[in-house]
């Protein structure tokens, strides 16, 4: 079979009055497109602005709607005849027309785009049915992953897609193609992996289930344990109904937890992965499978702790609205009893406060920071160093200034008695325990003797196991 086409050389009438010896310019590769829905419009303006020429093969060739400038179409028949490579932009219900073109397909390259509402919708993959309707042609299972949105704004570069046939040559010129778009290309095999492709867009965020399911947990726990502790014992111990600050003043509790213990567990596991390539004193060695999965997630879980955090800020600000009516009577109360605070303790209090917010303050700004240069547009734009210092150093400052503004608004309440209600420790204290050993684990692996070895590993350099001295003795010998 034939799997590419060759280039023509075009030859105008006015080629003559070139100068001598001038070589005629090569005729850009000749592409069709069946389909002229938004997927196929947007595949081939982004084709057309790679260097291609297009052409689409339609049912209705004079009324197809607007097509891409530069574009041509005209009846199925008539384009598979000038293309060697056919983009499939069709549903699967709507494959039997490609039966009666099969004389016109012989010899072909067919890109299967297709996709289905649910999985295991057919008994077969779709481009294993595409096969089996043209025999003669090479079905090669792809780029079905991009969306047409994607394809308008011009959002490839490099963006993962998957490719799978049983023809090597075909799947090498979809390859070439798929690169010419910015794309990286990743070959999952024969055609028996297009179900695999086929299900891959009908997965619904699976990168965010891991986070997503972590700060579920989280919300949970902390809520019913804070009710319990708030609430509940207010109203069984004191006899007062506070149930009202459940939806905001509890809440708002909730999301500043949840949020600093989930910026803690970004950087946790690759504390963890240190002192493992420390331990092991080589970097070859796979990480166990679940440190594995915590580190590929970091980013959503850094993003989700982003969100939760923006809903403690928003939280914090609605709050003084709130209290303002019982912050001026109780003022007004004060003044009508002629009573007085010592100004020593006055002070220190405003310090605290004042402290308590900067540090709120600061350490959220850091957290957008985190959160914005994670966005590829933005990253894009970083070299690896700058990249590194932003997510490493200032995430690492970020998590810092957030623990100690957990810490200043602590302050001296775990002296009291009072603050063990049924001996349980508050919520505050509980969320401090993750993000401080994260940050003692740091300074530990920050330390001149820990570091130049850790340096030296990842560098490629391999602790000498026992045993290992003697065989390379041995082999320098012979």
């Amino acid at each position: 079979m034939c799997f590419g086409q060759e280039r023509k050389i075009s030859k105008s009438a006015g080629a003559s009055l070139k100068p001598l010896g001038a070589a005629a310019a090569p005729e850009p590769e000749l592409l069709c497109i069946f389909g002229t829905g938004d997927l196929g419009r947007s595949l081939g303006l982004r084709l057309l602005q790679s260097g291609y020429r297009v052409v689409y093969g339609s049912r209705r060739p004079h009324s197809s709607g607007p097509l891409p400038e530069g574009a041509e179409v005209m009846s199925h028949e008539s384009a598979a005849k000038l293309a060697s490579v056919i983009f499939v932009c069709v549903h699967r219900e709507h494959y039997e027309f490609l039966e009666t073109l099969t004389p016109h397909l012989e010899g072909k390259v067919l890109v299967d785009l297709s996709n289905n509402l649910k999985k295991k919708m057919y008994p077969e993959a779709n481009a294993v049915y595409l096969q089996r309707l043209v025999p003669g042609a090479a079905v090669v299972k792809g780029l079905n992953t991009l969306s047409a949105w994607a394809l308008q704004n011009e959002l490839l570069a490099g963006k993962q897609v998957y490719l799978c046939g049983d023809s090597a040559e075909a799947k090498q010129v979809v390859s070439e193609t798929a690169t010419q778009l910015g794309l990286t290309v990743l070959d999952r095999g024969s055609l028996s992996a297009a179900r695999e492709l086929e299900d891959f867009p009908l997965q619904l965020f699976p990168e965010w289930r891991l986070p997503l399911s972590v700060a579920i947990g989280l919300i949970a726990f902390f809520f019913f344990y804070l009710v319990i502790r708030d609430v509940i014992y207010e109203w069984i111990v004191k006899k007062s109904d506070i149930s009202y600050r459940i939806m905001v003043s509890l809440g708002n509790k909730v999301f500043a937890i949840v949020s600093l213990i989930m910026l803690s567990l970004c950087y946790l596991p690759g504390i963890i992965a240190a002192f493992l390539q420390l331990y092991r004193g080589t970097k070859y060695r796979r990480f166990p499978h679940w440190l594995d999965r915590w580190m590929l997630c970091r980013k959503q879980i850094g993003l989700v702790a982003l969100g939760i955090a923006s809903l403690h800020a928003v939280y914090t600000f609605i709050i003084p609205l709130r209290l303002v009516r019982s912050l001026a009577v109780s003022v007004i109360m004060t003044k009508m009893n002629n009573i007085t605070t010592p100004v020593g303790l006055d002070k220190i209090l405003a310090w605290r406060t004042e402290s308590f917010y900067a540090l709120g303050i600061l350490g959220f700004f850091l957290f957008v920071l985190l959160g914005l240069t994670s966005l590829p547009s933005v990253g894009g734009t970083l070299s690896w160093r700058e990249f590194s210092f932003i997510q490493s150093k200032m995430g690492h400052l970020s998590l810092l200034i957030c623990t100690a503004h957990g810490y200043f608004y602590g302050w001296d309440k775990f002296l009291r008695t009072s603050t063990y209600k049924w001996y349980t420790p508050p919520a505050y204290m509980l969320c401090l325990i993750v993000p401080s050993v994260v940050l003692v684990l740091k300074a530990l692996l920050l330390l001149p003797c820990v570091d130049r070895t850790l340096t030296r590993i990842r560098q490629g350099w391999e602790r000498t196991q026992p045993g290992e001295k003697t065989v390379i003795d041995k082999a320098t010998n012979l």
